[in-house]
């Protein structure tokens, strides 16, 4: 069968059995004899060949790409065999929204390529959500809610949304006293329709998002925060984003924080707790390299986390509202 998808594959790139022969080092004759094999085991014709040309077929054209498919899971499954009696060695795809990306995920890989000299990662931070088969990502790094679905998920650390201001607009305009209070000032928010989470409270406004006033909305929350250090409103960002910014006094939190929660990774969580998730396919043959990145993951972030443990060695913990 592998070496019947190859003969495909050879005479489809290079339009020609003759070609593909050569290519393979065989004869003609058995280039013909086993793609013959393949369509007679399929129950489906694949090509059309003649003298001078080999056109695929309808089922041809399905087909294509999961034997593309085959041969390179095949090739990945023969470096993963390799890796279990050697040095980690090869290449990591991995995905993470822009912000969490640049903050945490490069510095963790950073520290994740000393580890293991041989391994080289491919990095695209996006705040899009890609399609892991299509675009054959190993790890996705994904921030909120996850949605249902047949990935493998594992928690790294929680995400919590604080509302934080910079220390002269709280001196300017006064401090909310709790957050019904927020609809009389400046709300920093997205253009359009605000994430999950985003000025919600737990037991406030029937657990729906306040009608905040919004004088400035941009579509990137990095901004948003640089907004809001320079004194134009408040944020409602995640711990991860602010805990730097928090930590150096150019934001103030407004409410009160609950303590951190040591040990928290290992306890049983709701899966529509807004949380950092890594997340792979099951499967996949660079499942051993994915894990071994996965595991370095959450030993560099922590439990609890360091930006969580940076905001409360500043006066600062977790807060209270989740989204």
């Amino acid at each position: 069968m592998i070496d019947a998808l190859q003969c495909l594959i050879a005479v489809v790139e290079q339009r020609s059995l003759s070609r593909a022969a050569v290519q393979l080092e065989m004869a003609v004759s058995s280039v013909s004899r086993k793609l013959d094999a393949l369509e007679a085991q399929l129950g489906a014709r694949l090509l059309v060949r003649s003298s001078r040309h080999v056109v695929l077929t309808d089922a041809g054209e399905r087909f294509l790409p999961r034997a593309r498919n085959i041969l390179a899971e095949l090739a990945e499954g023969q470096a993963a065999v390799q890796e279990t009696e050697t040095e980690p060695r090869g290449l990591l795809t991995v995905t993470a929204p822009a912000g969490f990306g640049r903050l945490h995920v490069a510095p963790a890989i950073a520290t994740f390529l000393r580890r293991y000299p041989r391994l080289q990662v491919d990095l695209h931070v996006s705040d899009s959500v890609v399609d892991l088969a299509s675009r054959r990502i190993d790890v996705a790094v994904r921030a909120g809610v996850l949605p249902d679905g047949d990935l493998v998920a594992t928690r790294l650390a929680p995400q919590n949304r604080v509302v934080s201001a910079s220390p002269g607009y709280l001196a300017l305009h006064g401090w909310p006293a709790s957050p019904e209070d927020l609809v009389h000032h400046q709300c920093l928010s997205m253009v359009g329709k605000s994430p999950r989470g985003w000025w919600r409270f737990e037991g406030v406004n029937h657990n729906q998002p306040l009608d905040v006033k919004s004088a400035l909305r941009c579509d990137d929350v990095d901004t948003l925060m640089h907004a809001a250090i320079a004194g134009a409103g408040l944020v409602h960002l995640a711990n991860w984003m602010v805990s730097e910014a928090i930590v150096a006094g150019k934001l103030v939190p407004v409410f009160p924080m609950a303590p951190l929660r040591r040990g928290a990774a290992a306890v049983r969580h709701d899966p529509a707790e807004s949380a950092v998730h890594a997340v792979h396919m099951p499967g996949r043959s660079n499942q051993a390299k994915s894990h071994l990145l996965i595991n370095h993951l959450r030993e560099y972030f922590g439990d609890p986390p360091y930006w969580d443990v940076a905001m409360e060695g500043a006066g600062a913990t977790r807060p209270r509202d989740v989204g």
